[in-house]
């Protein structure tokens, strides 16, 4: 509950939207990422495309990237982390970044020699990053909206969404 692992922020004409991923309830109670299984309750996948689509058909790259979004809409998920590695790869491969990517074991509570970004951004924080606005579709209804998912970032900016993050 309240992660980002299942769920983004987009921008709507009504303002933000969250879109999440319904996910079938361990019995245990906890459960490891990798074992965290999608939902297909509510026809989610329907709604998150209708959305995205409604949302984002009239930014600068919709068209340019809409086909490489629809698979994920399409197909039947069965693991949360596949979903979301699939799409993280997807992403990045977009944005020309090539990051080096590998799954934990083990719950590492405070990692040696690596950077943590696991509490960068939480839903029910307040982001603790500074973000330079870039052009939304409804900037002029509602002024920028920070921390949207990266879909955002990519079908407003298009190829400049990687200038955009590594310009801090």
């Amino acid at each position: 509950k309240q992660t980002y692992r299942n769920r983004c922020t987009i921008a709507s004409p009504q303002g933000r939207l969250d879109l999440i991923v319904p996910i079938v309830k361990p019995e245990a109670g906890k459960a490891l990422m990798r074992d965290i299984r999608i939902s297909d309750h509510g026809n989610w996948r329907h709604l998150h495309w209708n959305a995205l689509t409604s949302a984002y058909r009239r930014s600068p790259f919709f068209d340019y990237y809409v086909d490489d979004f629809a698979p994920f809409y399409e197909r039947k998920w069965e693991f949360l982390a596949d979903f979301n590695e699939a799409l993280q790869a997807l992403v990045c491969q977009l944005i020309d970044v090539a990051p080096v990517v590998e799954r934990t074991t083990q719950f590492v509570a405070q990692p040696q020699a690596t950077d943590d970004f696991r509490t960068l951004i939480h839903p029910r924080l307040q982001p603790t990053l500074e973000l330079r606005p870039y052009y939304q579709v409804f900037a002029q209804q509602q002024g920028f909206l920070p921390g949207l998912s990266i879909v955002d970032l990519l079908f407003n900016m298009g190829p400049e969404s990687v200038l955009w993050l590594l310009k801090r």
